[in-house]
């Protein structure tokens, strides 16, 4: 028996952040996966992987043989599901032949790609895909080595709002309540209201749990700063989304939908 094992750029940096937790996110799922052992121990390290939903993941063990330098790789199991109750998805050995097919061919079988024994490829990832899957390795001579991968699916960040709730304008100043609005997220959602535009960069960041998320930020500011940039950026850990105003146009207009939404 099988040992168990485990996101209109006003803002450029924004994107290239993104871009580059992608990349990063990419090169956990090739890289971070480790050396496969030829050893009879059993490792069963685990490496996290975090995505968003519509994304792709790649689970892949580096093969490096310790020990016996004779020992090949002769198959490997792809499993998914918890240390006590996982079930194995399919196998691939040696000598190029396809995959076979074990259980939850409905769930994968059209998502899930094995192009060689040491990677697996699941595409058009859903919430449901998060959990373990384990990749069991059996070589030649009885040695054996488990690698477990933890994955996490997050829900795409809904698309922020900036909403003017109340406003004042006197001769000199511009008082007005803002409320920035992410609704639609079933999971715990970081917002946060900043600006670099004048004399004092500033940032205010709060996490709010599942359902409508609402924040509310007063507002009191010279006619001559007008041009002032206020940006909302909702995000979780894989994906975020921003909305961006020119104060100065909600103080000239007094409009309750802010213009700089995307």
């Amino acid at each position: 028996m099988m040992g168990p094992c485990s996101e209109d750029a006003h803002l450029r940096w924004a994107s290239w952040l993104l871009g580059l937790a992608e990349l990063a996110g990419v090169l956990l799922g090739v890289c971070g996966a480790g050396p496969l052992s030829s050893g009879g121990a059993d490792s069963r390290a685990h490496v996290s992987l975090k995505r968003v939903q519509g994304d792709s993941v790649l689970f892949h063990v580096t093969r490096e043989l310790e020990g016996d330098a004779e020992a090949q790789l002769e198959e490997m199991v792809w499993s998914f599901g918890p240390e006590t109750t996982y079930r194995v998805l399919l196998r691939v050995v040696s000598g190029g032949g396809l995959p076979t097919w074990v259980n939850l061919q409905d769930k994968y079988r059209h998502r899930a790609h094995a192009h060689n024994m040491t990677s697996l490829l699941i595409a058009n990832l859903t919430r449901e895909d998060s959990g373990q899957y384990r990749a069991r390795a059996s070589f030649t001579g009885g040695g054996g080595f488990t690698r477990v991968f933890q994955l996490t699916v997050y829900e795409p960040v809904p698309l922020p709002q900036i909403v003017a709730k109340s406003l004042s304008v006197t001769a000199d100043w511009c008082n007005i309540t803002l409320e920035c609005r992410a609704v639609g997220a079933s999971e715990d959602l970081n917002l946060t209201w900043w600006h670099s535009d004048l004399p004092r960069k500033w940032q205010q960041t709060r996490t709010l749990g599942p359902g409508p998320s609402v924040w509310p930020l007063a507002v009191r500011l010279p006619l001559d700063q007008a041009n002032t940039s206020l940006t909302c950026n909702a995000s979780n850990q894989v994906d975020m989304k921003i909305a961006t105003t020119t104060l100065g146009d909600v103080c000239a207009q007094g409009e309750h939908n802010v213009p700089g939404e995307r």
